[in-house]
């Protein structure tokens, strides 16, 4: 198993708005190298560093998944993972007829 994968992917959306299922420190890394210099900032920067620090085995792959959501986050390019369970919300004061 590659020790550098993330426990779960990380999807986010790029060029067109298509899907990129991230799953590992190195994809991160190709897609953050890739991104347009005209569309990097404080959150690429770090998490680009991050990537570079989990390459070269000084923190684990989860730290690096972090910095590569808060990075899409911040950009508004965070996928929501469709596949959580979704939560139902309590009825709170409805009456019902009866």
């Amino acid at each position: 198993m590659d020790r550098a994968r993330f426990e779960e992917p990380v999807t986010l959306l790029v060029g067109m708005g298509f899907p990129a299922r991230i799953e590992s420190t190195t994809e991160a890394y190709a897609l953050l190298q890739d991104w347009p210099a005209a569309n990097r900032n404080h959150t690429h920067a770090v998490a680009l560093n991050a990537c570079k620090a989990g390459i070269a085995g000084e923190i684990d792959p989860e730290t690096v998944r972090a910095a590569l959501v808060a990075f899409a986050r911040h950009n508004d390019l965070l996928v929501p993972d469709m596949s959580a369970p979704v939560t139902s919300f309590p009825a709170g004061n409805a009456h019902h007829a009866g």
